[in-house]
């Protein structure tokens, strides 16, 4: 009897200690930011207002990392209410069928003492590509710090095939990602030197 209670008084702790080894990260949308800018004939750039992003880790090593990304599509801000209107229509975000932009990384790749590449699958408008996130990030080792980083997506790969009257406008795009990460538990990131 007192073997059966030893058991499972381990495996109820056992999956608690092994979830208090992995660095436990918060990102705060407050002081951080994701912005996005396309070449055109009248400049286009904004950014979005609602956001979330979680970055977890199975295991102190750094490349056990998954960025997870979900933007509310409706909260492109580009200070122009006519451009966010076309923006969020049909022919760009289509914001009311696929409210949802999101980014969800499929591994980490170590590039330099704090450059990542990031591989992952990036959604919008409901069709999914694999792209890849450019990090950079500061305040390594202290548990707190900026990541920075570029993606660059074809937008007609998205089926954005569309334009603005009058105004010429790029298939690249690029997104810029600042997110000021706070390590809140676990012990702290390995990095490969």
């Amino acid at each position: 009897m007192r073997l059966a209670v030893l058991c499972l008084l381990a495996t109820a702790v056992l999956p608690r200690l092994c979830r208090a080894q992995a660095p436990v990260f918060e990102v705060t949308p407050v002081q951080s930011t994701i912005k996005f800018n396309v070449k055109a004939s009248v400049p286009i750039s904004g950014n979005f207002e609602k956001w979330d992003a979680t970055l977890t880790f199975t295991s102190p090593d750094v490349t056990t990392g998954v960025l997870d990304v979900k933007i509310q599509a409706a909260s492109v801000n580009t200070g122009s209410g006519m451009k966010d209107k076309k923006l969020k229509s049909q022919d760009f975000f289509d914001a009311e069928n696929d409210p949802l932009i999101t980014f969800q990384s499929t591994k980490i790749v170590q590039t330099g003492p704090v450059t990542f590449d990031v591989p992952g699958t990036f959604t919008i408008r409901g069709v999914s590509k694999p792209e890849t996130l450019t990090l950079t990030v500061s305040g390594k080792g202290t548990g707190s710090g900026d990541i920075k980083g570029v993606m660059a997506f074809d937008r007609k790969d998205y089926g954005m095939t569309s334009g603005i009257p009058f105004i010429k406008i790029a298939d690249r795009v690029e997104v810029d990602v600042d997110l000021k990460a706070k390590q809140v538990s676990g012990p702290r990131l390995v990095y490969k030197q």
